[in-house]
């Protein structure tokens, strides 16, 4: 892993940072493994605008990821690890020993020609998958279920990671990268070892445009816009906007949206840090 700061031929080039992609081994993804990946602009069926600043850039190619890890005992061999456009961490081409092909998230460390395999009774090194209940204690993971054969839920973004710090009974207390600390499944499959490419909040993108490349438009802030428009709008001036809150009245910046009645509230100990 590693950045390259490009040298400022250009206004946009000027404070350029950029992934050095030195992990990456193929630029062309498997064909039987790619799927049409249709842009809504932040419009909904009827048409109408329902996700602010979306819309534009480059046109993509779904890649078909396995989340489940669900080919237990059959050993694959890393055939690639590859750039995928519609996430931030890289993804490696399995071939399984049967001949069948599949994507997964990449862990840190993964090279090509290694063996992995997912399964019960499986070694603890990086890029294997496995049960909570199987993982040694204090071990760094990534792509977590939250619920047995649902598939990583947790832990898939560029450099996440998890860590399982005890069992107890049915369940595993994993500290999980936003500073959470909750209670999971001991059944619930997790991946050995950090996700890939942890130099992404590194990268500067240099200049606006790269933001429309990226289907990102402009945003504007609420404190310049009309009353009418947004709560915080209005006045005369440069006058702030009181106190921060959405377009939708709900406050922000400390306020807590989360429902105090939530079934799952019971398995949080630790609370995500503020």
């Amino acid at each position: 892993m590693s950045v390259r700061k490009l040298k400022p031929i250009t206004p946009g080039q000027r404070f350029r940072v950029v992934n050095g992609f030195d992990a990456i081994t193929t630029d062309k993804p498997e064909k039987s493994l790619i799927a049409p990946n249709k842009r809504s602009g932040g419009r909904n069926n009827t048409g109408k605008m329902t996700m602010r600043y979306i819309g534009g850039g480059h046109k993509k190619k779904y890649r078909i990821i396995d989340f489940k890890r669900d080919r237990t005992g059959i050993p694959a061999t890393v055939a690639t690890i590859e750039y995928d456009p519609n996430r931030t961490a890289f993804i490696a081409l399995l071939n399984y020993q049967d001949g069948e092909k599949r994507y997964i998230i990449a862990q840190n460390g993964l090279q090509v020609g290694q063996n992995i395999v997912s399964g019960e009774n499986v070694a603890p090194e990086i890029g294997n998958a496995m049960l909570l209940s199987s993982i040694p204690l204090g071990t760094i993971i990534s792509c977590l279920e939250l619920r047995p054969g649902q598939g990583a839920v947790l832990a898939r973004s560029a450099g996440a990671f998890a860590q399982l710090m005890a069992r107890d009974g049915r369940y595993a207390t994993v500290k999980l990268p936003s500073g959470e600390t909750r209670m999971i499944l001991v059944t619930c499959m997790a991946t050995i070892g950090a996700v890939s490419n942890s130099d992404h909040q590194l990268l500067v993108s240099g200049k606006a445009g790269r933001s429309r490349w990226l289907g990102r438009r402009p945003r504007t802030r609420p404190v310049v816009m009309n009353p009418v428009d947004h709560p915080m709008g209005g006045g005369e001036g440069k006058s702030s906007g009181g106190h921060p809150r959405s377009k939708n009245g709900i406050p922000a910046k400390g306020f807590r949206t989360r429902s105090k009645t939530k079934q799952s509230n019971k398995y949080i100990i630790e609370r995500r840090k503020k």
